[in-house]
């Protein structure tokens, strides 16, 4: 794999860069303290297409390959991943399902609107008692005549107080297992949907992170996203391609971690030099080093897949499950190099290693990640 980037490829990389460094970088400590980000910032990101990468033009997408997306995932995750989590979901899990999996419909309705920044979508599948085991949920949509009746709740929902709609998970027969999921595109102003914001988390404090209700609530069937009962087959190749977008963010936190530290410790000084001259503080400087590059060889790779039109499910499983542990090692590191100064939050490297810490446990934790490498190994299933 050639590992040099085009023109246009880096041009998007550049541009990414320059937006992180004006409309981010400035706010990224008062987001954090006030546990939000500033709302505007999704008009922004849709107003430089990004919020359409990979999605076709005809639907109001920028087009682009899928290595373009993941150097802006990078540069957002290297600046705030709060901001970097809006782009990964609304665009990588939602309007990319819907532009793969939806009517003709369903893609005018909502792709110009998400692409654009006009609409923000959110990913309905965890549920307070199902997390990695998705294919028992027990959300529930009964068909009532033209219509299906929906009851049930779901958690940590990135995006989910900001969300225009919901593409949500729910079972629609009693069928065992994942067989009897679908998918459904829930506009989130339809009556019996509430949301409440989930405050007091560890990392991600500026996202919008909510509980979803449902009681009741009615939508037609022209909400079905694809053919019922496919809703887990959906929820997965959504999740495939969302963990390419993880492993780049978790490998902007790693440079951001890297590009800290070897800056501080060329200015703190100890035992009468800089610290840069300890050998065991350029050890930690190395380890980092050594994990940013295998993290974003092992996510790019998941890109080139792609887009030559590879299986790329377990090179994605792959590259999420080191870049989430490596971002966590490199923050962790870098913490180290600053000493007392990175456990307080004037300094970057803390929230760095509060943001990382989460990218082990979403879209997979690491262990889901392991047995589904292992799987590919063997030909056998341990879960």
């Amino acid at each position: 794999m050639d590992l040099a980037l085009s023109e246009e490829q880096e041009a998007v990389r550049k541009l990414a860069e320059d937006f992180v460094a004006r409309e981010i970088a400035p706010h990224v400590v008062a987001w954090d303290r006030a546990e939000n980000v500033d709302r505007s910032i999704v008009e922004k990101l849709g107003g430089l297409g990004f919020l359409g990468l990979t999605v076709p033009e005809e639907y109001g997408g920028s087009g682009g390959d899928h290595l373009s997306y993941c150097l802006v995932t990078e540069e957002l995750g290297r600046g705030d991943s709060s901001v970097r989590g809006i782009v990964s979901v609304s665009l990588g899990l939602v309007a990319k399902t819907i532009a793969s999996w939806g009517s003709e419909e369903q893609k005018r309705a909502w792709l110009p609107r998400l692409t654009a920044g006009e609409a923000i979508g959110c990913f309905g599948l965890t549920e307070p008692g199902t997390g990695s085991d998705a294919g028992n949920l027990a959300t529930r949509a009964v068909r009532d005549g033209g219509d299906y009746v929906v009851n049930g709740t779901k958690t940590f929902i990135t995006n989910g107080t900001w969300a225009d709609v919901v593409l949500l998970f729910a079972r629609t027969n009693d069928s065992p297992g994942h067989r009897g999921v679908s998918a459904f595109l829930v506009p989130a102003d339809t009556p019996g949907l509430t949301r409440r914001t989930i405050h007091g988390k560890l990392g991600l404090r500026g996202q919008a992170t909510a509980e979803l209700v449902l009681e009741d609530v009615r939508i037609p069937a022209s909400c079905l996203l694809g053919p019922e009962g496919k809703g887990f087959s959906i929820a997965m190749s959504a999740l495939a391609k969302g963990r390419m977008s993880v492993a780049a963010g978790c490998v902007g936190i790693a440079q951001a971690a890297l590009d800290a530290a070897v800056r501080y410790a060329g200015e703190r000084e100890q035992f009468g030099k800089v610290i840069a001259r300890h050998q065991l503080v350029q050890e930690l400087l190395s380890d980092i080093a050594v994990d940013v590059d295998a993290a974003r060889l092992l996510t790019w790779r998941v890109a080139d897949l792609i887009d030559r039109g590879q299986d790329f499910a377990t090179a994605a499983s792959k590259a999420k499950l080191y870049a989430s542990e490596a971002a966590v090692r490199c923050a962790n590191n870098a913490l180290q190099v600053f000493g007392g100064y990175g456990y307080i939050d004037e300094y970057p490297v803390g929230k760095l290693l509060r943001d990382a810490r989460v990218m082990t446990l979403y879209e997979g934790t690491s262990q889901i990640q392991k047995l589904i490498i292992g799987r590919a190994l063997t030909g056998v299933s341990a879960f």
